[in-house]
Order: C-alpha cells, then sequence, then structure tokens
C-alpha cells in the first residue's frame, strides 16, 4: 500500500506528481519543529558523509576527484580529453609532428585536444630550435668572410604555425563563448535557488507549489555549466534546498524510507561497478570511470537512511583509495621505464661527446662521423620519456653535446675554407680566361690552350658549396661555346679535306709511273713541281694521313736515283715533312722536332769539343809533327760531325722560318 502511494507521488522523471498531493497534508507544527534540524543533518553528511574517521590521504583523493568533476561541468568538451590517446611526441619526427597537429585541430573539438597541442608545440619547437642552432653554426663556419645574416626557412615550421594559430583562434573562440554563457548560466542558477527557498510558504496552494518546483528543477536541469570555483557551492545549496522541500511536503516516513532505500540501491550499483573496476587491466579508463560514478554519486542520487549513510560512504571511499593506489602503481612502474629511458639517453649523449673528440682529417672521415651522431639523434629521440624533473637538464646536456660536435666539426671546415676560397680564385681566373677564348677562330693556336685551361681546372680542389653549381655553369658554357664552334669549322672542312684525299690519291698513282729524264736541272725542277702540286691538293682528313707516308717513300727512291749532294736531297725531304705538319696545324710536332734538333746540336758540340781536347793531347807529345793514323781518323771525325751540325742547324733554321712566316 505504501509502494503504491510512493509510485503514485513520483513521476517517471523523478518528480513529484501533483495528482496525489492531497492524500498527504502537511501538519505545519511537526514541520516546524522537525525540518530544519533534519535537513541539515542530512544536507551536511550528504555533502560529507566521511568526515567522522575518514583518513586525510582520502579526503584528499576524494576532493582532488571533485575539483576535476566541476572543472569538467564547467566545460564539458573536457570530458573526451582522455579518449584521444597522447603519444609520446619526443620520439616523433618534425614531420609527423607537424602531420599529428594538423589531424588534431582539423577534427577534433579544441579543449579535448589543449593538452596535445600543447606537448606538441613543445616538442616541436625544441626540435626545430636545436635544428635552427645547427644551421646558424653551419653557415657562421662557411661565411667567416662575409657580413651576410643569417637566414633560414623552414616549410615544415611554416605549416606548423598555421595549424597552431587555427587552434589557437579556435581557443580564444571557445573561451569568449563560454565566460559568457557561463556567467550567464550562474546567474539563472543562483536565481533558481532563491526561487527554491520562496516555495515554503504554508499559504500556497500545495497544487501549486508543487508544480513551481517540478518547473524550478526542470529549469535547473537545462541552466547550462557555471565557473568550477563555484559549482560546489552551488550545488550543495541547490540540495539543500531541494531536501528541505521534501521535508516541507512532510512526506510520511515510509515512503521516504522507500525512496531512500531506492537511493541506497543505486549507490550499491555504483560500489558494485567499483570493485569491478578495481580489477580492470586498463588502470586510466577505470579511474575516468570512477570520476563519472562520484559524479552521479554527487549529482543524481539523493541521501540513504543514516543507519546505511556512514557505511555505504566509507566503502565507496575505501574503493576509490584503492583504484587511486593502483593508479599510482602504475604511475611507479612508467616512472621505472622513464628512468630506463633516461639511463638510455645519457648513454647516448655520452657516445656523442666522445665523438666531439676524435680528430679526423679527411671530408670523407667526417662523412662517416656525421653519420653516426644523425644515428645517436635519432635514437635519442626515439628513447621515450625521462622523469619530468630531469627532462630540461637531459634536453639541454643533449643540446651542449650535440653542439659541441658541431664546432668540433665546424673547425675542421673552417681550415680548408681558405683552401675552397684559393681554389675558387683561382677557378674564377679560369673562366675568365676561357670567357676570352670562347669566341676565337684562331684554332690553331687557342685549341691548345682551351684543352691546358681544362686540365688546369680538374687539377683545382673544391670550392665553397654555394659558389660550386655556378662557377662550373659559367665556365662549361665558354667551353662548349668554342668546341662547339671549332666542331662547326671541322664539319666544313670536313668535305674539303675528303675531296684533297682523292685528288692525292689518284695523284699518287700517276706519280709511281713518273721516270727521270737523265739531265739533272730537269728532273730537279720537276720532282719540286710534283711536291707544290701535292701541297696545293690541300690537307687530307686525319685518319688518312697514311697518305703522306707514301708520298714521301716515292720521294725518297726519286732523289736517290737523282745525283743530288747528300745534304740537298736530306733538306729537302725534310722541307716536305715540315710543310705537312705546317698545314695539319701539327704545332706539337713542329715544337718537339725543335727541340731535338736543339738537342741535338748541343750533343754534337760536345762531341766535338771533347775531340778537339783528344787532339791537343796528341799534338803536345814528342811525335806531334808527325801525325798518326789516329789523329787523322779523329780530325774526319771533326769534319763529319761538323757536317753534321751544319745540316741539323739549317733544318732548325727552317723550322724558325715557318714560326716566324
Amino acid at each position: 500500500m505504501l509502494e503504491d502511494q510512493t509510485d503514485n507521488l513520483l513521476n517517471a522523471d523523478g518528480n513529484l506528481g501533483i495528482d496525489s498531493i492531497e492524500a498527504i497534508q502537511p501538519d505545519t507544527e511537526v514541520l516546524e519543529e522537525t525540518a530544519i534540524a533534519e535537513t541539515e543533518s542530512e544536507t551536511v553528511d550528504a555533502v560529507a558523509p566521511s568526515l567522522d574517521g575518514e583518513l586525510t590521504e582520502t579526503n584528499t583523493i576524494i576532493d582532488a576527484i571533485a575539483d576535476t568533476n566541476a572543472e569538467e561541468s564547467e566545460d564539458e568538451t573536457l570530458k573526451e580529453r582522455h579518449d584521444i590517446p597522447m603519444l609520446d611526441y619526443d620520439t616523433l619526427s618534425l614531420e609527423a609532428l607537424v602531420d599529428e597537429l594538423k589531424n588534431l585541430v582539423t577534427n577534433e573539438k579544441v579543449m579535448s585536444i589543449k593538452d596535445h597541442v600543447e606537448e606538441i608545440k613543445k616538442s616541436f619547437l625544441a626540435k626545430y630550435y636545436h635544428l635552427l642552432e645547427e644551421k646558424k653554426e653551419e653557415f657562421i663556419a662557411e661565411n667567416t668572410d662575409t657580413n651576410e645574416e643569417f637566414q633560414y626557412h623552414s616549410p615544415l615550421k611554416t605549416q606548423f604555425d598555421q595549424y597552431y594559430s587555427l587552434f589557437r583562434d579556435n581557443k580564444n573562440t571557445h573561451f569568449k563563448s563560454l565566460q559568457t554563457n557561463l556567467k550567464t548560466n550562474l546567474e539563472n542558477r543562483l536565481a533558481i535557488v532563491e526561487e527554491l527557498k520562496e516555495l515554503i510558504n504554508p499559504q500556497e496552494n500545495i497544487k501549486d507549489t508543487l508544480k513551481q518546483f517540478n518547473e524550478l528543477r526542470e529549469r535547473w536541469k537545462n541552466a547550462g555549466p557555471i565557473p568550477k570555483d563555484k559549482y560546489n557551492h552551488v550545488w550543495n545549496n541547490y540540495h539543500f534546498h531541494v531536501e528541505n522541500f521534501y521535508d516541507y511536503l512532510h512526506l510520511d516516513r515510509e515512503a521516504r524510507d522507500l525512496d531512500f532505500k531506492h537511493n541506497l540501491e543505486q549507490k550499491q550499483k555504483i560500489v558494485a561497478r567499483v570493485e569491478e573496476l578495481v580489477h580492470e587491466e586498463d588502470v586510466n579508463k577505470a579511474f575516468r570511470e570512477l570520476q563519472d560514478l562520484h559524479k552521479i554519486w554527487k549529482e543524481d542520487i539523493g541521501p540513504v537512511s543514516r543507519e546505511f549513510r556512514d557505511e555505504i560512504w566509507n566503502k565507496f571511499s575505501d574503493l576509490t583509495k584503492q583504484m587511486h593506489d593502483k593508479r599510482e602503481v602504475l604511475f611507479e612502474n612508467l616512472r621505472g621505464t622513464e628512468l630506463e629511458n633516461l639511463e638510455k639517453k645519457k648513454e647516448i649523449i655520452a657516445k656523442i661527446e666522445v665523438l666531439a673528440t676524435e680528430k679526423v682529417n679527411a671530408h670523407s672521415q667526417w662523412l662517416g662521423q656525421i653519420e653516426k651522431v644523425e644515428a645517436l639523434r635519432t635514437a635519442f629521440f626515439s628513447a621515450g620519456k625521462v622523469p619530468t624533473e630531469v627532462n630540461e637538464e637531459t634536453w639541454a646536456s643533449f643540446k651542449t653535446a650535440v653542439r659541441n660536435f658541431n664546432s668540433f666539426k665546424n673547425s675542421f671546415y673552417k681550415d680548408i675554407k681558405k683552401d675552397q676560397n684559393n681554389n675558387l680564385n683561382k677557378k674564377t681566373a679560369l673562366v675568365a680566361k676561357a670567357k676570352e677564348l670562347q669566341a676565337s677562330v684562331d684554332f690553331s693556336v687557342t685549341t691548345p690552350i682551351m684543352k691546358q685551361i681544362q686540365e688546369e681546372w680538374k687539377q683545382i680542389g673544391h670550392v665553397p658549396r654555394k659558389y660550386s653549381d655556378k662557377i662550373w655553369a659559367e665556365f662549361k658554357e665558354a667551353c662548349n661555346h668554342y668546341f662547339d664552334k671549332l666542331k662547326e669549322q671541322k664539319n666544313e672542312e670536313n668535305g674539303e679535306e675528303i675531296e684533297a684525299f682523292d685528288k692525292k690519291k689518284a695523284y699518287l698513282e700517276t706519280l709511281r709511273e713518273f721516270q727521270l729524264v737523265g739531265e739533272h736541272k730537269t728532273d730537279l725542277d720537276s720532282i719540286k713541281l710534283h711536291i707544290e702540286t701535292w701541297k696545293n691538293f690541300g690537307r687530307v682528313p686525319f685518319p688518312r694521313r697514311h697518305i703522306e707516308g707514301k708520298f714521301n717513300k716515292v720521294l725518297d727512291a726519286l732523289f736517290e736515283k737523282l745525283s743530288l749532294s747528300k745534304k740537298d736531297s736530306e733538306m729537302m725531304r725534310f722541307a716536305n715533312r715540315i710543310d705537312n705538319l705546317s698545314e695539319n696545324n701539327e704545332s706539337r710536332k713542329l715544337e718537339n722536332e725543335k727541340i731535338f734538333l736543339m738537342r741535338k746540336i748541343d750533343e754534337i758540340k760536345n762531341e766535338i769539343f771533347q775531340l778537339e781536347n783528344n787532339i791537343q793531347f796528341f799534338t803536345n807529345t814528342r811525335n806531334a809533327k808527325k801525325e798518326n793514323s789516329i789523329v787523322l781518323e779523329v780530325r774526319k771525325n771533326i769534319e763529319k760531325h761538323r757536317e753534321e751540325m751544319e745540316l741539323l742547324k739549317d733544318k732548325l733554321k727552317q723550322i724558325r722560318n715557318l714560326n716566324q712566316a
């Protein structure tokens, strides 16, 4: 019977019904004597049921949960922050950090990611500024002789700034809207509390009062979030006056006990769920649910009877402490992992410090050292988090070690910088020379010079990297310009050379049939005419130069038949050979021939000098008047050498006259 009566008093949403309110008449005297005392006692117990004997540590844990719930009630988007995994951002590269920031800012609510974004920002800026320091040190090392200011632009930094600015704008917009709403909602809730106070009026019709009470409850339900620092106070005040209103209605004891029983069952369900959560493997997830259960316990479930109040609360508090202790164990395990990571990072830093003292003297060796440091850098960033209290110190030690290595490396490159600048000056001079000669059409003179310039270029070492491509492009362009013209000129001459070869080949066949008439002058003039005709045909292609040798063999045969002196015959042969070399721009062979003649003349001079000394020895003896056969032989030898030397001098003179022509 009592249960039926209670069901009629409560709607499905928990509001008191109006239809059955007449069945219960308020007892004003009892109300005045007991309502306030009971309500105050119950409210105090509901707000802090464990003040009697609850340990300070447990109270601290409960207070921390209450503060968290108050914060989330202020901004409901905070509830979703635990649903997004917090990655170990220190292990990610700059590119990966930008991608992660983009994903969060464009796909998630701003307050759900605020902690994530700040961690990304911290990791990104630490790595970026470290990179910036390295680039600056490299720039200073490579530009010691200039006043150029250091500049470094990273597309990744630009992207990061764009996404972070978007996050900041979204956050500012969110907070601006939130602050306005919080103030309005707080004013509305305080007004509801004031209206609740005014409901306790025995002169009012109970039906109208109950209707107004249910409207106030509905308004409270939809009033929205308020500032977290006001949350607990405003809620406790509201809860006190709601209970006070129940007492004002003076529901009979049995109906009230039934309500207490319902609340107890709900709280027992929460306790049972927390007992399950104690054994949940995902401790963070379980603790998050525990926070929600605390909020339901406080906001959605009313008080229980005094006999169960402390017991149920103490059990809930004890389980809460167990959950907290379990999470602390998890944190300790994580701290153990962080300490292991710290040792790994210390080892990495030590290895970098060693590399900063190993002296190497070649660029290839330094490339190996740089590769080692890059591998250690990657290992450092992949090692994971270290304890918060030593994070800055560890990062500073790492930066110092890398900076010392870079300084050590840069000192090596500073030493070779001077050599590179000297090489740059040499190559710049060669570029100027090549540009000066690139338009020349005196191919016989310019071609050897251009080839020599190219050979000198190969012998010069490296130049500063920022000039390397530019100066090589200029040099290559000048050389290509000249040799393209040379190729065009050779292509034009090629047809004439083939024609000259065909003529010489046909003429050589007719020359084989030529016969001397036996008259010296006539035969000599005929041979000279053949030589002149042969020369007038012109130069032949280089691969077919063998035809010149065949012509010389024919001449040699004719000279043997001709009654010429040995000297005249030799000079005519030599003149023909020298003319062929000159016509074919064989300047190197001509120069070699000249050097050979000069050396040979010096050798003969020395030989003559030695022979004359020998004769001087013999002429000072007693038999000087009677020159023996040895002396005569020496004199003949001297004369023979003089004739050979004169022939060589005539040849040398002929070459020199050719160069002067």
